[in-house]
C-alpha cells in the first residue's frame, strides 16, 4: 500500500498518528534498499573539460584506430562509449560496427549529452544513440553489450566501486570493458594500472589484456566479468 493512501485512511479513520510512522517506515525501508558501496581510498581527479585533447593530434597519433584494433571491434557489435564527451570514439566507432551494429554514447553533463547528440544528427549517424547516465550509474540496459569503453575518464568517476558494479550487468557472454588512462595519479587525471586491476577486481572483473599506448602517452587495459557479481558490502576499497 502506498504512503498516499495510508495516510488516506489514517485520516478517514481520525488516526492522525499513523501518517508520521507511515513515513517513517517508507523511508527506512528506502535507505535499507540503497546499496553500500566502499568510498574510493584515492583521490578523484575533477572534471576540468569534456575534451581530451583534440581531434586532429589524438588522428596524427593513431589513438582510436589502435584501440579499437586491439579491443576487435568487429561489424555487427554493439558498443557503449562511457564519458563519451565531444565523441571521439563515438563517431569512430560508428562506421567500424556498420549497419548492423550499434552505439551507445552515455555521459552524465547534460549540456555535453544535447551537444554529442548535435552532432550525431549533423553528422548522419543513424546506429548512433545518446544516452545521459549518473555519477554513479551508467544506466544501460541488461545484457546488451559486446564492449564498453571508457577511454580518458576513469579517474573522474566518483564511486567506482558502485559505477562498476552498475555497469557490470550490461555485458554480453563474452563482452568486455575497455580503459584506456594514463600511468599517473588519479589526482592528476590518469590511473596506475595496479590501482585500477584492483579496483576492477574486487567487483568480480578479470584483466584480460594489457597494452602501452607510446604515441598516446596512455595504456589499454580490457577486463571481462568473472564469477558472481559480489554484494556490494562485501568489497573491498583498494589502497591507492
Amino acid at each position: 500500500m502506498s504512503t498516499e493512501r495510508r495516510a488516506g485512511m489514517a485520516a478517514r479513520s481520525g488516526l492522525p498518528f499513523l501518517l508520521p510512522l507511515a513515513l517513517i517506515l517508507a523511508a527506512c525501508s528506502d535507505a535499507a534498499s540503497e546499496p553500500n558501496f566502499p568510498q574510493p581510498d584515492r583521490p578523484v581527479a575533477p572534471i576540468v573539460s569534456t575534451r581530451y585533447s583534440n581531434e586532429d593530434s589524438r588522428d596524427s597519433a593513431g589513438e582510436a584506430e589502435t584501440v579499437m584494433h586491439l579491443s576487435r571491434v568487429a561489424p555487427g557489435m554493439t558498443v557503449a562509449d562511457i564519458g563519451a564527451g565531444e565523441g571521439y570514439y563515438t563517431v569512430r566507432l560508428a562506421p567500424l560496427v556498420g549497419e548492423d551494429g550499434r552505439v551507445l554514447a552515455q555521459d552524465i553533463m547534460p549540456e555535453t549529452r544535447d551537444r554529442l547528440a548535435e552532432r550525431v544528427q549533423r553528422e548522419a549517424l543513424d546506429n548512433v544513440s545518446v544516452k545521459l547516465g549518473e555519477p554513479d550509474d551508467p544506466k544501460l540496459p541488461p545484457a546488451s553489450f559486446d564492449r564498453i569503453f571508457m577511454v580518458h575518464m576513469y579517474h573522474e568517476i566518483e564511486q567506482p566501486y558502485a559505477f562498476l558494479w552498475h555497469m557490470r550487468p550490461a555485458l554480453k557472454r563474452g563482452g568486455s570493458v575497455v580503459v584506456v588512462d594514463a600511468d599517473r595519479p588519479t589526482a592528476n587525471h590518469g590511473t596506475p594500472p595496479r590501482l585500477l586491476v584492483c579496483e576492477f577486481a574486487a567487483v568480480g572483473y578479470k584483466l584480460v589484456r594489457f597494452e602501452d599506448l607510446p604515441a598516446a602517452e596512455a595504456y589499454l587495459a580490457q577486463f571481462v566479468a568473472r564469477g558472481e557479481r559480489p554484494q556490494p558490502d562485501s568489497i573491498r576499497a583498494c589502497q591507492g
